[in-house]
């Protein structure tokens, strides 16, 4: 068996290697928020590849393995991946209620069965189970748990999702997978069966992906007024977050790209810049947090908040800290420029 390091050196390797962005984010967290981070992440995706990469026959078989190992977590005896067992002293200094992944293990069984959405409101329900559960519990890894600001966190979630699903369009649907809201394929005329059978990007596609997008740019919008409720040495990273899968969003909806035919990358120039907004973004002043949550999280609000939250007390921003944390991503990012510069990552 490994040791707990380790396996923690694991974990931050799925990260690293699942997601530039979200891990260059995570290193502008504080080191004891940043391991509860990287433990989440790496079960989520160990769990999504589980079911991801099983044949179809097999697919039943991978989720009840999942459920298998969930109980084993909170139960303090993992089983046998890392990943388990690292997520499992997450549980142990922090309050994450199962019920919280226990409604990512339904999303990613809605994803074994196919499932499509027939409306905006659908997809919000898949969105809130694979991904407000990531942002609730985000949440309670960061000692957050009024409920307005996890309600923020699931917000955010969702439109990462929606994102995602921007971003994956041409690469979902050569899978044989569609998350465009059927109503809206209908409004402008696209058959879902056809689109599949021949992925292209026409103008009702387009139409559609930047329908989504602007949801997703009203639910950031809605996310952000949550950061500034966050410990202070949270904000940096969750605002870099929102800033760098935003922009996925707004390059794959530019009028002329074609997420069908390729993926969309943020060159690593603009990452630059999206962290130094990121950092400027958190001495701005708090706004008033009003909006109402989608319908969607409101059952994951319940469940991470606390009762009674404690009355939050603004801390002002310690700018040396994150500073100091921004350094390294600012290397990383401007690293990754000059090996894009030679031709060694795509």
């Amino acid at each position: 068996m490994q040791s707990h390091s380790s396996e923690a050196a694991t974990c931050a390797a799925l990260l690293r290697g699942g997601s530039l962005s979200f891990h260059a984010a995570s290193r502008l967290l504080p080191g004891d928020v940043r391991r509860g981070a990287t433990a989440l992440y790496a079960f989520c995706r160990v769990a999504d590849d589980a079911i991801d990469t099983a044949p179809p026959a097999q697919r039943a078989a991978a989720l009840a393995d999942l459920h298998h190992r969930l109980d084993a977590i909170y139960s303090g005896a993992p089983l046998y991946h890392a990943a388990d067992r690292v997520f499992a002293q997450l549980i142990l200094q922090t309050p994450i209620p199962k019920s919280l992944p226990l409604a990512l293990l339904e999303g990613f069984a809605w994803d074994a069965e196919g499932r499509r959405y027939g409306s905006i409101a659908a997809l919000h329900d898949y969105g809130a189970r694979v991904a407000g559960t990531v942002g609730a519990m985000m949440s309670i890894i960061m000692g957050a748990r009024a409920a307005d600001v996890v309600a923020r966190a699931c917000e955010l979630g969702l439109a990462m999702q929606l994102t995602n699903i921007a971003r994956d369009v041409g690469e979902d649907a050569r899978a044989g997978r569609l998350y465009l809201p059927l109503d809206w394929l209908a409004e402008e005329g696209v058959d879902p069966g056809a689109f599949l059978a021949n992925p292209i990007y026409t103008s009702g596609v387009r139409a559609v992906v930047a329908r989504l997008l602007a949801e997703a740019d009203r639910l950031y919008a809605q996310a952000s007024l949550g950061i500034a409720h966050l410990p202070p040495a949270c904000r940096p990273a969750i605002h870099a977050a929102r800033l760098l899968y935003a922009a996925i969003g707004h390059k794959a909806g530019g009028p002329a790209f074609d997420p069908v035919a390729e993926r969309a990358v943020v060159p690593a120039v603009a990452k630059l810049r999206l962290v130094a907004r990121a950092l400027a973004a958190c001495a701005a002043p708090v706004q008033p947090v009003t909006v109402i949550a989608p319908a969607a999280v409101h059952a994951l609000i319940a469940q991470a908040a606390l009762p009674q939250a404690a009355p939050r007390r603004r801390q002002p921003f310690i700018w040396e800290r994150a500073e100091n944390r921004a350094v390294w991503v600012l290397d990383l990012f401007a690293a990754l420029e000059a090996r894009q510069r030679v031709g060694h990552v795509p």
